[in-house]
Formats: C-alpha cells, structure tokens, sequence
C-alpha cells in the first residue's frame, strides 16, 4: 500500500497472525489498511486496543472490531461495498449476488467482485465470508488459501461457542 496524504500522520505496523504477517496501516487513529505488503510510510505502534482486537479476533473470542477505518481511496461504489460486509454474521457467507442486491445494485455482482478485489481493509472489512453463488470458495485479493483460512477458523469458532 502506498502512503497518501490526507492530514494525518500515516504510518504501520505488523501484526503476526495466524494467516501471516500483517502490516497494519494507519492514518492519525484510523485503520486504513491491512496487507501482506510493507506499506511504504515509516513504522510506529498501532494502538494496542486494536491489536487486542486482532488477538481476541484470531483466537475466536471475537466477532467483530471497533476499530475506526478511514477510507484513502475508492470509489462510493466501492466504499458502500466495502461498509455492507460489516453486515455479515461471523462465520458465515453471502454470495456476490446477495452483497450486489444489498447495495441496492442487483445486476453488478461482477462489479461487486472487483470492488471486493480492492478492499484496503480485509479481514476487519471480510471480504472473505463473499462466496459463489455455486457454494465455491471464489477469489480473494490475498490468495484463496488465506480465505479458506480464515472461513474454517470463524466456522468452526462460531460451531465450538454453539456446543
């Protein structure tokens, strides 16, 4: 991710997960990105509240973040794609389809893909509970391995607090 100025101090830092390294970017006290790629601004510590967050998130004793975000880039298109994954329920999935019709734009599940494509805030933002209308797992800017990851984890977290 490339640093852009908008008023605040940018700056990342890393977060070593389950799934691998993540670079933690920021813009003043908002999350503006998590990526497998070092961001090119200089490093300082991410508020330990939001690596908590992570902590508890990646151990299944989290759902949800509370997180600021901060959008640098992206279309309104985008954005409102983007800000309607928050409404998806912890281990489970919707299909392109079902986040194209929730955005009011039933016919642009393609469109939806791209954008999905170009979230700066996976896993926070979950693109990843997005699936094929089929049942198939799809793509994911990060490689599908990642993304089957992290569906099994929040499953079979969410399966584990139902027993």
């Amino acid at each position: 991710m490339k640093a852009k100025k908008s008023g605040s101090e940018l700056f990342y830092d890393v977060f070593e997960s389950p799934v691998g390294r993540l670079f933690l970017f920021f813009s003043g006290k908002s999350l503006a990105g998590v990526s497998f790629e070092k961001p090119d601004c200089r490093r300082r510590e991410a508020p330990e509240s939001f690596n908590k967050e992570l902590n508890n998130y990646f151990e299944g004793k989290r759902e949800g973040f509370k997180q600021a975000t901060v959008f640098l880039e992206g279309t309104d298109f985008e954005k409102k794609t983007w800000l309607a994954l928050k409404e998806i329920p912890y281990g489970e999935t919707r299909t392109y389809k079902w986040l194209s019709e929730k955005i009011g734009s039933p016919k642009a599940s393609r469109a939806v893909g791209q954008a999905l494509s170009r979230n700066p805030i996976p896993i926070v933002l979950p693109c990843h509970r997005i699936i094929e209308s089929d049942g198939s797992i799809g793509g994911y800017s990060s490689g599908v391995d990642i993304k089957r990851r992290l569906l099994e984890m929040e499953y079979y977290n969410a399966l584990s607090r139902k027993l």
